[in-house]
């Protein structure tokens, strides 16, 4: 398998969902107010959809990167096939996330809320599952939760990578060495 050419493949992939479950996308889609648009659209970048591309994207290109189409369609046959492909299946794959995503969101969120109520028995339910993870790569994605704000949640209340409940702090603002930092002050 060419990796650079199913990287692209993935990556087309993941700029059609990305689009399509934008916020404007989902209020010109939905033909729906952005006030009423669920908080979940503002947070489709993220490690689970990027997981859920790369599988269907990687399926995909190892299934139809070798098919030779009829001589007059021959241009797209092979691996120039397979992103053409992608794209059309994600179109499908981001009009059923416009519906599941918000419901698969709100159960991450209240999964970080539960394990951050729960304090330093939350802290250790973390850090297992988190040494679980890693020898699959999988440790991004339960990361992404707390480190990344993906939840809009703050693990260190009295840290400057924290919160206010009215102002949550930009997910990219903050950085997992601020937040070592944090945690090693306390």
């Amino acid at each position: 398998m060419s990796s650079t050419k199913a990287a692209f493949t993935g990556f087309v992939g993941f700029l059609v969902v990305t689009t399509l479950c934008a916020l404007a996308s989902v209020v010109m889609i939905q033909k729906i107010p952005v006030d009423q648009v669920p908080a979940a659209f503002g947070k489709i970048n993220n490690q689970f959809v990027g997981i859920l591309v790369g599988i269907i994207s990687a399926e995909l290109y190892n299934r139809f990167s070798h098919v030779e189409l009829t001589k007059a369609l021959s241009f797209f046959s092979g691996r120039r096939l397979a992103p053409i492909l992608v794209s059309f299946v994600m179109i499908f794959i981001a009009f059923i996330l416009m519906y599941i995503w918000p419901v698969i969101f709100n159960a991450l969120v209240a999964f970080g809320e539960h394990i951050q109520q729960l304090g330093s028995v939350g802290a250790g339910i973390y850090v297992f599952f988190n040494r679980l993870l890693i020898p699959v790569g999988l440790q991004h994605a339960l990361n992404s939760v707390f480190w990344f704000n993906v939840a809009a949640l703050t693990i260190f209340p009295n840290s400057s990578a924290a919160s206010s409940p009215s102002k949550p702090v930009p997910a990219s603002s903050v950085s997992p060495a601020v937040i070592r930092r944090a945690s090693s002050r306390s």
